[in-house]
């Protein structure tokens, strides 16, 4: 096992200022079902849903087809979610003029600025330029994701933790919850992560990136999805103890069989859910246009619905985990200290 660095929490755990963080038990609340639990229907995707749409020449989609493919995603697909997770250039407004997202559906808008800066090896995220938290949550978001790309032991490593910290810190002044996206990647540009590194360094970043205050983590499966069942479940429960907070799998790019299966692992070994794009609307992207209508109302409802079925079934709810599970029983005039702005909690 690869011995990796460890980080302690700077956010000290939860402040104790005076008053209710309502906004984010609210916003998460409505991004899980009644059991408490989350199945996100993903549909940020920029650049690589170019690609799936055209690979041979993703430059030539145009933003008009983009759109139109992500309304028929979201009308076919969000009444069988949780919630929805869009982007903020191609989908939220887009989706909610046209009606493509049911009322009754939570919605969670991503932050950042899709790719990254730097060398492969040191990467950097940014929030999309003229975009912030404060912006998703007057724009009707219960929730925001940011994605970070990260490994502990890559020199950028700092300034992704510094990204994560002063998120969460907006979050926590909007009242709104953070869905945090880590992935991990090698930080030696002449060699790829081993499969023995890659789950060490899954482990470390849950447990680094989880202690900075996200609501929720969205992260990679520890293995591969080829694993067996017992090195699967052993893995999810080692990422169950590392964070600190609830967490999701991410179904990144996996077959449909291999998600069903790994979402049945993950959530009896901890998960409160799954976020989930082109396992279940992948093939979609790659039929001719006429024929994706008839696939997303058939298949891909019949795939969510499975998901659905599973997660409501065995993974655990987000307020065993999460301190705002716990909070007090309020006064009266809980409101009095409050400020009316609410407060971290």
């Amino acid at each position: 096992m690869t011995s990796l660095p460890s980080i302690t929490s700077r956010t000290g755990g939860e402040p104790g200022v005076a008053g209710l963080p309502l906004g984010r038990v609210r916003g998460l609340q409505a991004c899980s079902s009644a059991s408490g639990c989350f199945v996100i229907l993903a549909m940020d995707h920029r650049r690589n849903l170019r690609r799936e749409l055209r690979p041979e020449r993703p430059e030539a989609v145009t933003d008009e087809e983009l759109v139109a493919f992500k309304q028929s995603v979201v009308r076919h697909l969000a009444p069988l979610s949780t919630a929805v997770l869009l982007d903020p250039q191609y989908g939220l407004a887009q989706c909610l003029v046209s009606r493509a997202v049911p009322g009754a559906t939570g919605l969670v808008v991503a932050l950042e600025a899709t790719g990254y800066l730097g060398e492969s090896s040191a990467r950097r995220n940014i929030l999309l330029e003229g975009w912030s938290v404060e912006a998703a949550r007057r724009s009707g978001a219960d929730a925001v994701k940011l994605l970070v790309y990260y490994h502990p032991s890559a020199r950028t490593a700092p300034d992704q933790e510094a990204l994560v910290v002063s998120t969460v810190e907006a979050c926590r002044r909007a009242e709104v919850p953070l869905f945090l996206e880590p992935l991990v990647y090698s930080p030696d540009p002449d060699r790829p992560l081993s499969a023995d590194a890659r789950r060490d360094a899954v482990f470390e970043t849950a447990r680094r990136l989880s202690a900075l205050g996200p609501d929720v983590l969205k992260i990679e499966l520890p293995v591969s999805p080829d694993a067996d069942d017992l090195a699967m479940e052993a893995a999810c429960r080692e990422l169950d103890a590392a964070s600190a907070v609830p967490w999701t799998i991410l179904s990144g790019g996996m077959a449909f069989d291999q998600f069903q299966r790994a979402t049945e692992i993950a959530c009896r070994a901890g998960a409160s859910g799954v976020v989930v794009g082109r396992a279940v609307w992948g093939e979609a992207a790659r039929s001719p246009a006429d024929e994706r209508s008839a696939f997303l109302a058939e298949t891909g409802r019949s795939r969510l619905s499975t998901l659905r079925t599973i997660v409501d079934r065995v993974a655990r709810p987000w307020w065993v985990r999460h301190p705002l599970g716990q909070l007090p029983e309020p006064s009266p005039d809980w409101y009095r200290s409050s400020g009316g702005s609410g407060s971290s909690g």
